[in-house]
C-alpha cells in the first residue's frame, strides 16, 4: 500500500500534517514539520504533536504486521522525551519489536534534523481477530 494512502486512512494524522515516506512491515517512516501552531511555551514543538506523529507511524507499523483479516487497537503507549524541537522537521521511524498472534509491539524513534533523539515511544497493540459470523 502507498504511504500516502495509509496516512489518508487516519483523518487526524492528515489534519495535523503527518506525512509518511516509507511503509513496509519492517520499517515505517513519517515526518512532521515544526510550525508555530504546533508549539507550546518557549516555541518548543508540543508533546501532543510529537505523540501524534509517533502514534500514527507506530499504528501503521502495527497494521502492516497484522495477520490477514485482523485489525488492531492500542493497549499501551510509553514515551521518553529527550530534547525539545524548536525548528525543522521531526522524523519518526517505527519498527516492530514483536508481531504475534494476540499482540504487536512497536518502538518508534523521533529524531530532529541533526539526527538527535527527540523521543522514543513503545506501543503495544492488541490483535483483533474477526469473530465468526460477523
Amino acid at each position: 500500500m502507498d504511504p500516502a494512502d495509509l496516512v489518508a486512512t487516519m483523518p487526524f494524522a492528515v489534519h495535523t500534517g503527518v506525512r509518511l515516506t516509507k511503509a513496509a512491515p519492517e520499517e515505517v517512516v513519517g515526518h512532521l514539520e515544526w510550525e508555530q501552531h504546533r508549539t507550546t511555551a518557549g516555541n518548543g514543538m508540543h508533546g501532543g504533536a510529537l505523540l501524534t506523529l509517533a502514534d500514527s507511524v507506530g499504528a501503521v507499523c502495527a497494521f502492516l504486521n497484522l495477520p490477514a483479516g485482523a485489525s488492531t487497537s492500542t493497549t499501551s503507549s510509553s514515551t521518553v522525551f529527550t530534547r525539545g524541537v524548536r525548528n525543522g522537521t521531526v522524523t519518526a521511524t517505527a519498527r516492530p519489536l514483536h508481531a504475534g498472534r494476540t499482540t504487536v509491539a512497536v518502538v518508534t524513534e523521533l529524531r530532529d534534523d541533526e539526527d538527535r533523539l527527540v523521543a522514543q515511544v513503545t506501543q503495544s497493540q492488541a490483535v483483533l481477530h474477526p469473530q465468526p459470523g460477523s
